[in-house]
């Protein structure tokens, strides 16, 4: 499977997000300083709330540059394969013989899903519980998640292959 495909998938991602969180920055900013949102009241707070979601928005666009720049650099890089999972690994998690996940590790982006040469793909990035549990794993190491303080067998996968 060839990383640099899901890499340009998650590219393509951010980029659309980012049009879109850009105009809803915009259209919040606008909302903020347009004449029918000065307060007409005390408890009147339209243009403070619209301010507000315009700063946030604002942040949001930082953050997806920011995606971005990383997953620019990242694709750049030659992702070689290692034989422990480190940022850039792609790893197939495998519970009992039927159900088998395909992670992609990464510096940002986690939670996004593609679909990649038939094979659901889901990034995650080393910060999320999923990612702390795979970093430097090796193929058939057991991996678990702690969940509400439990470890069960429910939450136990293996690892099948590491690319």
């Amino acid at each position: 499977m060839n990383k640099k495909n899901i890499i340009q998938r998650v590219l393509q991602h951010l980029s659309t997000e980012l049009k879109a969180t850009e105009l809803a920055a915009n259209n919040a900013h606008l909302a903020a300083i347009d004449d029918q949102s000065i307060a007409e009241t005390q408890y009147d707070t339209v243009a403070i709330e619209a301010g507000y979601l315009a700063e946030g928005q604002s942040k949001r666009v930082d953050v997806i540059k920011n995606s971005i720049a990383l997953f620019e650099q990242f694709y750049v890089r030659e992702l070689k394969s290692s034989p422990t999972i480190v940022i850039g690994s792609l790893v197939q998690l495998e519970k009992g013989i039927t159900n088998s996940n395909w992670l992609f590790i990464a510096p940002a982006a986690g939670g996004f899903r593609c679909v990649v040469e038939e094979n659901n793909i889901t990034v995650i990035t080393p910060h999320s519980p999923m990612g702390q549990a795979l970093i430097n794993k090796e193929v058939n190491d057991e991996v678990s998640l702690l969940i509400n303080g439990l470890t069960t067998a429910e939450n136990i996968d293996y690892i099948h292959s590491i690319i």
